[in-house]
């Protein structure tokens, strides 16, 4: 039997655990929440009650979580992978964190008899659910090429972006202050179309059919035109870190990133007044200075 391991289990892990049972892999997993173990174990995953348990069951595990100290924990810990894995075992790091920390991470992996793969995600919680992420994998060829199965069975492209724990983690930070932007200039269109008296039908159907239209910009206007500001699987946390780590790699390399920093702030301004919405509700905050809704 293929066996597989996930560790964290929120809106992108579930995702990846689904779509590895559905490819013929035995998949074990481990989060803090009971409530997404019961999920897990619901769609035929095998809950595990520590990190080190999915280690000793599963030869490849990804590590989707939150931040670089996580992952350095999950992975490099007392009870972690490193400790628990068998020889020739791969730990496939899907997470989004700063490329120093992956490097870092790499660099201590070495003569473990652990592989690394560096393969941070685009295509949010839909990509994940549905096995169509865009994986931006750095790692040795041979190492890749015995992984390419079980990285097939959560992504739709696998884009080989380069030999070195960082090197994935870099492509990732430039996308997102892409990404980033895109956001927070929909959002702003958004409202400037809401003050305007457009209706948000009549605006989404041209942008969608327009050179501006991309997943991207569809997707956060149809939750905004819908009001859906929390619980569709892109938490505004996990994007305002992202512009943190383009950000402060740009600043690094002496980058000028005009655009991008001004999404940070409106990213930042959304996180602050509501913390538990997800990305689109940056519109909210414009909307509430102006006094004008989008809606569909």
């Amino acid at each position: 039997m293929k066996t597989a391991g996930v560790i964290g289990l929120g809106d992108m892990g579930s995702g990846l655990a689904r779509n590895l049972i559905k490819n013929g892999f035995e998949t074990s997993g481990f989060d803090l929440s009971e409530e997404r173990i019961s999920a897990f174990s619901e769609i035929g995953g095998l809950p595990k009650e520590s990190v080190a348990q999915v280690g000793a069951h599963a030869e490849r595990i990804f590590v989707m979580v939150m931040n670089g100290d996580q992952a350095r924990e999950v992975i490099l810990g007392d009870n972690g992978l490193v400790a628990s894995m068998a020889p020739g075992g791969t730990v496939i790091l899907s997470a989004t964190i700063k490329p120093a920390e992956a490097r870092a991470i790499g660099q201590s992996l070495a003569g473990s008899g652990i592989d690394m793969i560096d393969t941070p995600v685009s295509g949010g919680f839909p990509g994940a659910q549905n096995g169509t992420l865009t994986m931006m994998a750095a790692g040795q060829p041979e190492v890749l090429e015995r992984n390419a199965e079980v990285m097939q069975a959560v992504s739709g492209t696998i884009h080989r972006v380069g030999t070195d724990a960082g090197d994935g983690q870099t492509v990732k930070a430039c996308l997102q202050s892409l990404i980033g932007s895109i956001f927070s200039a929909t959002f702003e269109a958004a409202a400037l179309a809401a003050k305007a008296g457009v209706e948000g039908e009549v605006l989404l159907n041209v942008f969608s059919t327009s050179s501006a239209g991309c997943g991207v910009v569809n997707n956060a206007l149809e939750n905004i035109i819908d009001r859906k500001f929390e619980g569709t699987g892109s938490h505004i946390a996990t994007m305002h870190k992202d512009l943190v780590i383009s950000l402060e790699m740009a600043g690094q390399l002496g980058v000028p990133m005009h655009t991008a920093s001004s999404a940070m702030q409106i990213f930042h301004a959304g996180k602050t007044k509501y913390p538990d919405g997800d990305n689109w509700v940056c519109t909210r905050v414009i909307e509430e200075i102006i006094g004008a809704e989008l809606h569909r």
